[in-house]
């Protein structure tokens, strides 16, 4: 027998009507189905909704905003809107370094690896992606993040590019954040291994802006979760 998920779907729900649900996605669990993990979002949102398909995915790792449409006509609706790359996404990440980014544009192409990974080459897909600096920390920075595209690790290896990779995404240069590292009398227990705050990349999306088959604005803003929110706090207690 499959094992029954600890999430209660109907508790992500940031909004609904009759063609869209929209949640706000937990870290650690799959958009769609993952052989490692029973649980995947799909499958919770057919539970409410048994005509459901994913508008669009997050890595398993990313929390914030994720759209599913109800019904065949609103799929077909929203992944067009994606298709011509007008639907409006924004993510924030906390980077490594201090950075002042004023709607920096990165346009570098990206091309898939075997291995799972991607990496900038002339070879590879257009992408685009812009940057805005929310807050410089002591050694980090909160970046708003607004890609155009949807290519695979996109914003992850775009920072990277600008030397601000994201902060614990250790696949592309990140380095994990301890609160040891600002905190000079930070004391953990004898024989245990200090813990990295976040155990998971510090990205979230944000926000999304798409368009409902009325062709009325569906807005949505995913607020943070604990490890998020649990990172900021200590970068907030010391800003540069």
């Amino acid at each position: 027998m499959k094992p029954k998920s600890r999430i209660a779907f109907k508790d992500l729900i940031l909004y609904e009507d009759a063609n869209y649900l929209v949640i706000n996605k937990p870290p650690f669990v799959s958009t769609l189905e993952d052989r490692v993990d029973p649980d995947n979002l799909l499958a919770m949102a057919r539970t409410v909704e048994p005509d459901a398909q994913a508008g669009h995915r997050l890595d398993k790792d990313t929390s914030g905003v994720l759209a599913f449409a109800r019904n065949a006509e609103a799929y077909r609706h929203i992944s067009m809107q994606f298709e011509h790359r007008t639907v409006r996404k924004v993510y924030h990440a906390v980077v490594d370094g201090n950075h002042d980014f004023t709607d920096v544009e990165v346009t570098a192409r990206i091309l898939k690896q075997p291995d799972g990974m991607v990496k900038l080459s002339s070879k590879g897909k257009d992408a685009r992606t812009t940057f805005s600096t929310l807050a410089v920390y002591s050694r980090h920075s909160l970046v708003e993040c607004r890609p155009v595209t949807g290519r695979m690790h996109q914003i992850r290896i775009h920072l990277a590019s600008l030397g601000a990779p994201i902060t614990g995404d250790d696949l592309y240069g990140g380095k994990p954040f301890f609160i040891s590292s600002v905190k000079r009398h930070f004391r953990i227990k004898k024989e245990t291994e200090e813990q990295p705050v976040m155990k998971r990349m510090a990205l979230h999306a944000f926000a999304l802006e798409f368009k409902g088959l009325d062709d009325q604005v569906i807005r949505c803003q995913a607020p943070y979760p604990k490890d998020f929110s649990a990172l900021q706090k200590q970068l907030s207690a010391n800003v540069r």
